[in-house]
């Protein structure tokens, strides 16, 4: 039977208090039994694309991509570098496509300096001006830390000089940026910033279409963890039925489950992040909602470090996931690791999705050496063939 999750929620100081997790994994939905696919079926008309393939001579480390589409062309941004994650010689790179089936040659949009590392930190876009943030961390700082600046293009090929993301009221932002920029139905601009000292997850949103200036932070207590670092990391966000913003984190306290936290208010205020029985290989995931209402979780449910298979998971309302489609398997024909670098592992790897003409695209890597989209066609989310003794 399924469980109820209408949580009973208290609103006290402008502060959402759960007694409940904000969403569950229904019954008997993933096989551990069956670690490569987890007993799912893949979507029909799926497809994936290879945006670069890692070869002797090029860059082979290549990480953390992310996708937005601009103008009828769909861009993606990763880090690259020759060998090692986040090296001294680390760049920014971008692709694009107008058919998903080819992709441009990649081209650089900034690259580290001997005193600071530039990583990627996605895009964002009014629809008439693409904007590209780069996290920049200060190799002196002690914890890690950084901060986020962008630059910005109107037709994807000439861009402008980096400035700083500015705060409401004219202060920069004082931290690295998530990847995962989605707007509320409000327009207002939702993601998460990594804050100083250290890299403390917080809410941060902004009414700026542009996302460049006034972002404020939303008031999140973080659960206790090592000093400066959050628990909460790398978070994503969906919109549940009654239209409350759920954020999705990686647990750096290793439940290797997603912790979760729910904003009423518009991005401003949230509640205490708590553990879900959603699995996970404590890595970055990626949430948002189908075109219906929808809600979805794009991560690699393995509840362990494996980051295979690669699965996106579905529910009507945000609360119960009570069905789930395999995107790429765990198998033979998962692609080993073909180099040697530093932090490279086997796998799916920090999937960002965006929904876009009827599909789902979702950008990772495989094992942390080639950037590849896999296009899922909404209109085949139907009816996972889940076998029917594993329903709940």
């Amino acid at each position: 039977m399924k469980m109820m999750l209408l949580a009973a929620i208290l609103v006290c100081c402008g502060c959402v208090h759960l007694v409940q997790p904000p969403f569950a994994l229904a019954p008997n939905v993933f096989d551990s039994a069956q670690p490569a696919t987890l007993g799912l079926q893949s979507v029909s008309g799926a497809y994936t694309s290879t945006v670069f393939t890692a070869r002797a001579g090029s860059n082979t480390y290549n990480h953390g991509a992310v996708l937005l589409p601009f103008k009828g062309e769909l861009y993606v941004q990763w880090q690259s570098s020759a060998r090692d994650e986040d090296a001294d010689d680390t760049e920014v790179r971008f692709s694009k496509t107008s058919n998903h089936l080819s992709w441009s040659e990649p081209k650089t949009l900034a690259k580290s300096t001997a005193s600071e590392l530039v990583t990627n930190g996605g895009w964002w876009t009014d629809g008439e001006t693409l904007v590209a943030y780069l996290n920049i961390w200060p190799k002196h700082l002690d914890p890690k830390a950084g901060y986020v600046s962008y630059i910005t293009s109107t037709d994807g090929r000439h861009w402008s000089q980096p400035k700083r993301v500015k705060m409401q009221g004219g202060g920069y932002v004082n931290g690295v940026i998530e990847q995962d920029l989605k707007a509320l139905p409000s327009g207002r601009v939702l993601t998460a910033v990594h804050t100083q000292p250290g890299l403390i997850a917080k809410p941060y949103f902004t009414d700026d279409p542009l996302a460049i200036s006034g972002w404020r932070e939303g008031h999140m207590t973080n659960l206790p963890h090592k000093p400066g670092i959050s628990r909460e990391l790398e978070p994503s966000w969906f919109l549940n039925a009654q239209g409350e913003a759920v954020m999705t984190f990686r647990d750096q306290g290793g439940s290797y489950k997603v912790l979760a936290s729910v904003s009423r208010d518009n991005g401003e205020s949230w509640s205490l992040p708590m553990e879900t029985n959603m699995p996970d290989s404590r890595a970055k995931q990626s949430a948002g909602n189908l075109p219906d209402g929808r809600a979805y979780i794009v991560n690699n449910p393995s509840g362990v470090k494996a980051r295979f298979p690669l699965v996106l998971s579905v529910s009507n309302d945000g609360k119960w996931f009570d069905e789930a489609w395999l995107l790429r398997a765990g198998d033979e024909d998962m692609p080993a690791v073909a180099f040697e670098g530093r932090y490279k592992r086997v796998g799916y790897s920090y999937p960002k999705s965006i929904v876009w003409n009827n599909a789902v695209y979702v950008a990772y890597a495989e094992s942390k050496e080639n950037i590849v989209v896999t296009r899922v066609p909404i209109d085949e989310l139907v009816n996972s063939t889940m076998p029917d003794a594993r329903k709940p």
